[in-house]
Formats: C-alpha cells, structure tokens, sequence
C-alpha cells in the first residue's frame, strides 16, 4: 500500500467516524495524539441546576448549536481518534473470532394479532413498540451503515413485513440512529416526532408530518400515548464539515395508553440527572442503550458501560430492564455480544437479575409473547 492510498483510506474511515459520531472533527485535527489518561467521565448538572430549569431557561441552546450543559469535555479531535484506532492497545481483540451472525427473524403475526403492550427489539437500537394498535417505530436501521462496518443481524426478512408505523421517533442524528435509506423506505404520509433541528432531513424526505420537541416538551399521539423528549448526557452530528450540534439530541419518555411507562435513553453518558428522572416519573420498564463502551477513556463522555447502565436503571427506580444498541455494529472494542454478558454478571453480583428482560434481536416482550 502506497503512502498516497494509505492517506486517502485512512481520511475516508476518519470521515465515516466523524459521521457516524464518534469524534468531531473541526478545529480539532491538531490535536496531540498522546494517550489520554483513564479518567471517570465528566459530568455536572449545568450551574447546579435541574433538568427542568435547564430545560426552561434553554441552557442547551447556544448561537446556531446545541450545547450538552452535564459536561465541559470536547469533542474527540482527528490525534485521539487515531491513537484509538492504530495505537492503543485493544484489550476485546482475541475475542472477535467468536462474534457470529445473528440473522433477525420475528413472528409478525404474533405481533400483530397480540392485544395491548408489546415490544420488538429488531436490530442495534431500532424498537417497533405496539400500543392498543399504534405503532412507534423508534430508530429505525435496515442495513448495514458502511462498507467497513459489518452487520452481524441482517433481516432475515422484508422489512415491508413490518407493520406500517403510525410514528417514527428519532432520538438523534448520528447515523446508526437516523437513517435516510430506511427512513426512505416508509409512507411519506407517516408522522415524525424528533428533536428539533432536522427540518432539512425530513423535508428531503417529503416526510412532512412532524413534531419537533425540545427537551421536557411533551405531545400526545392519536391514540392517547404521551411522549417526552428528556435531557440526556450526548451529542449528535451529522457533517463534520458543519460540526456538530446542529440539532438536538435526548431520551425518550413514553406514556402508553396501555398504561406502563416506558424509558427509552437513546445513546447517553451517564450522568446524575437519572436520579432527578427517577423523582420525576414512575417508569415502569427502562430501555437503555449498552454498545459502543469500550475502552472506557474513549467511549465514556458518550456511552454507559454496563456497571454504570445498572447504576443508572437503580437511579430511575425502574421496575424492569432492558437493553439494545448491542449486536448489530462494532462501533467500539467490544465484541457486540459482550454487553449483555457483561450486564448479567453485573446484576447477578447486585441480586438484579430478576429485574432484567433479556430479550434477543426479533424477540417481542409483551403478554403470551415473551
């Protein structure tokens, strides 16, 4: 390989990194590459305030970006990344020859024929959640993201066997969770709720039904599911040319007309604002993120590993767990079936296991479907 391919390819991957949301590339690129100490993440509730305060006051909102006011950490520049990727020791390497895949099957007349509540786990963090009828399709992902990410649960099925989404909710703009070819695929008449900030997106879609929310705004489906848009500790990007925070990023909480609320943290760092959540609203089943932790002095400032997830759901008082975002993409160190390994010792060590759904890819939860 010649040093001139050699640039181009490595420039090619950074990019793809940059969009996937793993480093910010502006203003960064001269960044030493030296090792960054292991450090615990950084965190603050913004001027000691809550979540309701910061919402009110739009802390999070800055002149043309969004600012994450629970840390004061940057972004990862172009020397980090490298260091990462080409220098630094990866301690799950051995451990990749026994990551198999995993193709994705669901019994879609069960779900459709199933009264009430009921939950799908498809793939990385896409969830289709039916309640009395309706359909929330949270990001949603069909495909693989980029030619050098492999897909370890490939559908097994047509997704037009999915039962057609009366919503779509998006919980940021990083590309494994917003994605334009599969969004494409769907009626351009289905209603979108999502952080404010993706207009653009969504008018090239000509997906013109939309509900933008700002953290702790609510709104009301059709059929009478509440859903909150929640603060959570993230970021999101989706050029590294115009950097990043363009639009806005969080968790959702979902009301369901069925009666249990649900908590779905979208990607998140974690932070102490769990335990103001858990004052707030009484969660019935919490959804976290775990994938993409490793190693922990790269990863922290943007996902939960899974003692912290543990920590976290205990902040919520949730009475069940579940977790996806694991499987699908190796977005960091870790093998993608470590996490769930990895949480069950976890929860066995703390007496929690029985709190715990552990619900594979193309499994329902839910009345006679578990």
């Amino acid at each position: 390989m010649n040093r001139r391919f050699f640039l181009r390819t490595l420039l090619r991957r950074m990019q793809s990194l940059a969009l996937l949301g793993m480093i910010g590339l502006p203003g960064c690129a001269g960044r030493a590459m030296a090792r960054a100490p292991e450090k615990q993440p950084v965190y603050a509730p913004a001027a000691g305030l809550d979540l309701k305060t910061i919402a009110a006051r739009k802390l999070h909102h800055g002149p043309g970006v969004f600012i994450n006011p629970f840390t004061a950490q940057e972004r990862h520049g172009m020397g980090r990344v490298l260091y990462w990727k080409f220098l630094a020791r990866n301690d799950h390497k051995d451990l990749y020859q026994n990551e198999t895949v995993q193709p994705v099957s669901v019994d879609w007349p069960a779900v459709n024929q199933h009264n009430g509540l009921s939950i799908t786990f498809l793939k990385h963090a896409g969830l289709l959640i039916k309640d009395r009828g309706e359909y929330l399709l949270i990001d949603p992902v069909w495909d693989k993201l980029f030619w050098f990410i492999y897909d370890f649960t490939p559908l097994a099925f047509d997704p037009a066997q999915i039962p057609r989404p009366d919503y779509v909710l998006i919980t940021h703009g990083h590309y494994d969770h917003l994605d334009i070819d599969t969004l494409a695929t769907l009626d351009k008449s289905t209603p979108v709720i999502a952080p404010i900030g993706y207009d653009a997106i969504f008018n090239d879609l000509k997906m013109n039904q939309r509900t933008h929310l700002d953290w702790m705004a609510t709104t009301t489906t059709a059929g009478g599911c509440r859903i909150t848009l929640l603060p959570c500790h993230h970021w999101t990007m989706r050029s590294p040319l115009q950097g990043p925070n363009r639009a806005l990023w969080g968790s959702y909480l979902i009301e369901t007309a069925t009666g249990p609320t649900i908590y779905v943290s979208g990607d998140t760092a974690f932070f102490d604002g769990f335990a103001e959540l858990g004052d707030l609203y009484d969660i019935d089943l919490a959804i976290f993120n775990l994938g993409a932790y490793e190693p922990r002095w790269f990863m922290a400032d943007s996902h939960m590993n899974p003692e912290q997830t543990v920590t976290a759901f205990k902040m919520l008082g949730a009475r069940k767990l579940m977790i996806i975002h694991w499987g699908t993409f190796r977005l960091g160190d870790e093998p993608v079936y470590l996490p769930p390994v990895q949480l069950r010792q976890v929860l066995a060590g703390q007496g929690l296991l029985d709190r715990w759904i552990d619900i594979k890819h193309g499994r329902t939860f839910g009345d006679n479907l578990l």
